[in-house]
């Protein structure tokens, strides 16, 4: 029996795979975001507890979100001196668009500038997890302590430093006191942040080292039930609000095509000017 162009062509639209989602659904006349009225959450969720809803798929308890709040805070900015807002106040002063210096900001988080909390996360998640691989008592000090020492004398046989510990700019950061007593007050301190703690104790110790902003977030994030993977995506999310502030800021106050050096700074180590003898000899 012959099959028709139609059915034929039914059969296909069935069997063609559908884009799955978990997070939202938009049908006409409605939008909902993990099964709640997108209206309802206009009106009752605050900008951080919207964070925590969409990346975990859960309402956050009023702790968690004050938590995650000050966290964000926390990541907002740090002046120009990060690359990624010198690239984004660069691309500014070129006259490119605000949604063009925010992306090029953002893509200039790489290993060395933005990755640390991503990093410090998964180094807290993978210790601790060893530790219940190993049966032993997560709540015990000496457990904690122990993997503190782990991780330090991992990375100190490779002659690595540890992420989220140290800062370029400052001897003790600010910041992490802050956070710290923050998780405290909002019962969000947990084993990870204690373990980072316990790093820092050891570093301090032997290298005069502190807990940075990235390291104390990474514990944080981490007892928040956060996995590993999801720390740039948050650092991102903290710190775009600056670099829209940046990329106005010099769009209105800056001359326009900025320089970082005059001509006679810039130092030339390359080969000596060739002439063109020199290149026709190469034919």
């Amino acid at each position: 029996m012959a099959i028709g162009r139609e059915s034929v062509e039914n059969l296909i639209k069935i069997a063609k795979p559908k884009w799955k989602t978990s997070i939202s659904q938009v049908s006409p006349n409605q939008i909902t975001t993990r099964g709640f009225l997108q209206e309802d959450l206009i009106e009752n969720m605050s900008f951080s507890e919207m964070v925590y809803l969409l990346l975990k798929g859960e309402m956050p308890k009023k702790n968690q979100s004050k938590m995650l709040q000050s966290v964000l805070v926390s990541l907002c900015d740090h002046g120009v001196t990060p690359p990624s807002t010198q690239v984004a106040r660069l691309m500014a002063s070129t006259g490119s668009s605000m949604s063009s210096c925010v992306a090029g900001g953002l893509l200039s988080f790489g290993k060395h500038h933005a990755g640390a909390l991503k990093l410090s996360m998964k180094i807290l998640q993978d210790a601790l997890k060893g530790v219940e691989i190993d049966g032993t008592d997560l709540e015990s000090d000496d457990q904690v302590q122990r993997a503190a020492h782990l991780v330090v004398e991992q990375h100190q046989s490779k002659g690595e430093k540890i992420p989220g510990f140290g800062h370029r700019f400052h001897q003790q950061d600010p910041r992490p006191p802050k956070l710290i007593d923050m998780a405290i007050k909002y019962n969000c301190f947990g084993i990870h942040t204690e373990l980072a703690l316990k790093i820092q104790e050891i570093l301090f110790e032997t290298k005069g080292i502190r807990i940075n902003i990235d390291g104390a977030n990474a514990g944080i994030l981490s007892d928040l039930g956060f996995g590993w993977e999801l720390g740039t995506g948050i650092f991102m999310i903290g710190r775009i609000p600056a670099l829209v502030a940046h990329v106005n800021e010099e769009k209105v106050r800056e001359t326009p095509f900025r320089k970082l050096f005059e001509i006679e700074e810039i130092y030339y180590d390359g080969p000596e000017s060739k002439k063109s003898d020199d290149i026709l000899m190469n034919d």
